[in-house]
């Protein structure tokens, strides 16, 4: 039977839609997303048991009924890798492989899952050495889960139709890195060598992500996020979006304006709930954590309401 042809890696709606970071692959914040119908991202592992050195999936979970979106867990992968040395999976750094991470992710029912990329905060990066290394190191984690998709699929296309094959395995949302502009231009260049030598098989990316956003300066004229993105702008494949990983809640109402942004991502409700928790000398719980995840993606949606006329856009770069 023929192989799919022209895969699309993401399906995407109207307007900037904002992710709220659950760090759990079930229970209670998972269970309070659901009730205030928010999207989700997930970390790959939440699902990962250091113990048992596998994924493990809960036999139930309110995720299952949320339009979540599942994260290669490159930050946390990145920080072990340095803490403890070389690890048994992905370039020497995830604790997991290539196989496994495919198959958690075509298994437990998200939007889109990203390629395994590897994080260039300065916190995990300490030179543009080891910066440009990460840049390379993630366009060649994305072709070895092309290759590894591509190999399941063609096994898979001998028993199953072109439809089923594309539903049961999905191509992933790649992810370019950097701490520069230039930085993200030249993974974007190494991304998109990667993924046309795909094509057909797949279409070009509807979605792109970009990682290591979170931890910078907004307005920095060179590492700044509307620098990284003045420099991204125009240079995207025709008809491609990106997704921003971990950012800053002043950000929205600009990047709102942006059409190319499709969705963005945080953690920040409950980092701004652990250090309220410490400062008041309470204890971190899951009522106050819970409360704190209602109170910033309140304030994060009235900063998403439309406030522009349609085409109004902020200039990126001041």
């Amino acid at each position: 039977m023929p192989m799919p042809i022209g895969q699309v890696n993401a399906h995407l709606g109207e307007g900037l839609k904002m992710r709220v970071g659950v760090p759990h692959n079930g229970g209670t914040l998972a269970s309070h997303a659901f009730n205030e119908g928010y999207d989700v991202m997930v970390s790959a592992s939440a699902y990962w048991r250091s113990a048992q050195q596998r994924f493990v999936i809960p036999e139930f979970s309110n995720l299952w009924d949320i339009d979540f979106a599942l994260d290669s867990a490159g930050f946390t992968a990145i920080q072990r890798w340095q803490a403890k040395g070389t690890q048994p999976g992905m370039a020497g750094i995830f604790p997991w492989g290539y196989a496994e991470y495919i198959e958690l992710a075509n298994t437990v029912g998200c939007s889109w899952w990203s390629q395994p990329d590897l994080c260039c905060e300065p916190a995990v990066a300490a030179n543009q050495e080891a910066i440009d290394w990460r840049i390379r190191a993630t366009a060649t984690l994305l072709e070895g889960c092309m290759r590894i998709l591509y190999a399941w699929q063609n096994e898979l296309a001998k028993t199953s139709s072109a439809d089923v094959v594309a539903n049961m395995l999905r191509p992933p949302v790649p992810v370019i890195q950097g701490w520069s502009r230039s930085d993200y231009q030249r993974s974007l260049d190494l991304l998109m060598q990667v993924w046309r030598r795909w094509e057909p098989w797949v279409a070009p990316p509807v979605l792109i992500g970009v990682g290591s956003v979170c931890r910078r300066d907004l307005n920095d004229p060179e590492h700044g996020l509307w620098a990284v993105l003045d420099g991204l702008e125009g240079n995207l494949p025709t008809g491609s979006s990106v997704h921003l990983f971990g950012v800053k809640g002043q950000s929205l109402e600009r990047l709102k304006t942006i059409p190319w942004v499709a969705s963005v991502d945080s953690m920040a409700w409950d980092l701004g709930s652990r250090e309220k928790a410490r400062k008041a000398q309470l204890s971190h719980t899951m009522d106050r954590r819970c409360a704190e995840m209602t109170r910033w993606m309140r304030s994060a949606s009235s900063k998403l309401k439309p406030a522009f006329r349609d085409g109004e856009h902020f200039p990126l770069a001041a």
